[in-house]
């Protein structure tokens, strides 16, 4: 009778991410060490919004989509500070490792998808030395902010009729209108960076 032979081991599966920096990404375990800004403009300049179902010859990025967020986060808190400016900019980062997935998603998915992308979000918010976690006050504010983008580019690019996009995202309120044209990502990367830079200089 022939020898059983003795299964090998599962290799375990690879978690973590090489980025263009160079840098190894640990995405069970992230280390704020591990995470660049570059890799972050980068990656969120080729992250579509709206699953890319959006008008114009370039997708709407991410990138795009935080500078907008921080500029009406500036808008409706005037004094409220380089930190709550650059977290505004900074709200949607863990998106360069995990992509935009829509709400209806991240609902089918469940809390262990938000658990995964909240412990990312603390890497980068003490990489860039903001507190791991925000105020209710700041992320209240933030979330306003998002909202507001989110009601501009459903009605302007997402084929979203001002009644939905008031319906799901609320009347914006206390920041100028803004006219949204997708930028190519190269140029939604060298904006974010920009913008990024000031905010830490």
């Amino acid at each position: 009778m022939p020898a059983t032979k003795t299964p090998k081991p599962a290799k375990p599966a690879r978690a973590w991410q090489r980025m263009l920096s160079g840098r190894r990404l640990d995405l069970l375990d992230p280390s704020p060490l591990d995470i660049e800004i570059a890799d972050i403009a980068h990656g969120l300049a080729r992250v579509a919004r709206w699953n890319g179902q959006t008008k114009g010859d370039n997708a709407f990025s991410v990138a795009q989509h935080c500078l907008i967020v921080e500029r009406f986060v500036g808008e409706l808190r005037p004094r409220g500070g380089h930190q709550l400016q650059l977290a505004a900019l900074l709200h949607d980062a863990a998106e360069y490792v995990v992509g935009d997935l829509i709400s209806p998603f991240k609902a089918a998915v469940g809390f262990d998808y938000k658990a995964f992308e909240l412990r990312l979000m603390r890497a980068i918010h003490i990489r860039f030395g903001l507190p791991p976690e925000l105020s209710e006050e700041q992320a209240a504010l933030i979330k306003r902010g998002d909202h507001i983008a989110a009601y501009f580019e459903a009605v302007q690019l997402a084929g979203f009729t001002v009644a939905e996009g008031r319906s799901f995202f609320g009347i914006p309120k206390g920041v100028k209108p803004v006219r949204l044209t997708p930028l190519p990502a190269k140029e939604a990367q060298e904006q974010f960076l920009k913008r990024f830079e000031r905010l830490v200089a």
